[in-house]
């Protein structure tokens, strides 16, 4: 087991079939020293492909994405769900599907912060249905830069995500991959993770 899997496994909290509850130390309040071991992980396994920005999506991938940004020294650009009044020229928008929140976000990119030389690493907390992964790959697509994979902190691989991700020929790399939720149980799909000191 993976030091992401025994976190899932020590803090996780399983409320249905469909949702785990990580927000003691992902995506409400973050454990600083987990994201530096969750960036360097994703660092390492993108280190070969050429990556010069970062995308992810409010909120939840901020702190994964920043701490990959971090430590592959390259900026972090995040799609904001709410409008700005600082944020109204040059838009690149999409529109997302959260199945957990019931609700339908249009997502923006300024677009001068994506260049059509960019090969673009996408981090998000969570891939279930792939909608906001989707999303975050048609902005990059719309600017004219390349999607070089995806990091995905916590993989729901019982739900489709990422056979659509697949299918499209997108790469992914999920840290830890989850069989299954029934029964208020976390079973991971094992997979090897480099561990970080």
């Amino acid at each position: 087991m993976n030091f992401l899997e025994e976190r899932i496994k020590k803090d996780g909290n399983v409320l249905s079939d469909h949702v785990l509850k990580v927000d003691s130390f992902l995506n409400h309040q973050i454990d600083p020293a987990l994201m530096s071991q969750i960036g360097k992980e994703f660092a390492r396994r993108f280190a070969n492909e050429g990556i010069t920005k970062i995308v992810t999506i409010e909120s939840s991938g901020i702190a994964p994405a920043v701490m990959t940004g971090l430590t592959m020294n390259v900026p972090v650009v995040f799609a904001r769900k709410r409008k700005s009044v600082t944020l109204s020229d040059g838009l690149l928008t999409a529109s997302v599907y959260s199945f957990t929140k019931k609700e339908t976000n249009e997502i923006a990119i300024a677009k001068k912060y994506l260049a059509e030389t960019d090969r673009v690493l996408i981090i998000d907390d969570f891939l279930a249905n792939g909608q906001a992964a989707l999303g975050l790959i048609d902005l990059v697509v719309m600017s004219g830069a390349e999607v070089a994979g995806i990091g995905i902190v916590i993989e729901k691989s019982f739900q489709e995500g990422a056979k659509i991700l697949a299918e499209r020929g997108i790469r992914v790399e999920s840290l830890a991959r989850i069989a299954s939720l029934a029964n208020g149980e976390v079973s991971f799909i094992n997979e090897k993770l480099e561990e970080l000191v």
